[in-house]
């Protein structure tokens, strides 16, 4: 039987742009304590869908947990904007204490 990740990389071989699948295999790879993997698919879901507000909050929580402050004070800052534009108060509202947690 196949593993999560597994069936989640297959999903992103035959769809390389599916931001659930690439989000959900971030969180599986940081489960597994694999930081930068998870790191890099978050970075991705980002560059490819700017609006997937939820990958913003987990890559700064991220960066935040090994010590990349300014580079998660930019992520949170960019996923406040996501959140904004987007319409969505709760997200919004996790990022503006994230963001104030680091200062």
């Amino acid at each position: 039987m196949k593993s999560r990740k597994q069936m989640l990389e297959e999903f992103l071989a035959q769809d390389p742009n599916d931001s659930f699948s690439r989000y959900a295999l971030a969180l599986e790879l940081e489960k597994e304590g694999k930081q930068p993997e998870a790191a890099e698919q978050f970075r991705e879901v980002i560059a490819r869908d700017p609006d997937y507000v939820a990958a913003y909050y987990h890559l700064g929580r991220l960066l935040g947990q090994t010590g990349l402050i300014e580079e998660a004070r930019d992520v949170y800052r960019r996923g406040l904007n996501a959140a904004i534009a987007a319409g969505d108060q709760r997200s919004r509202s996790e990022m503006q204490e994230a963001l104030q947690g680091l200062e």
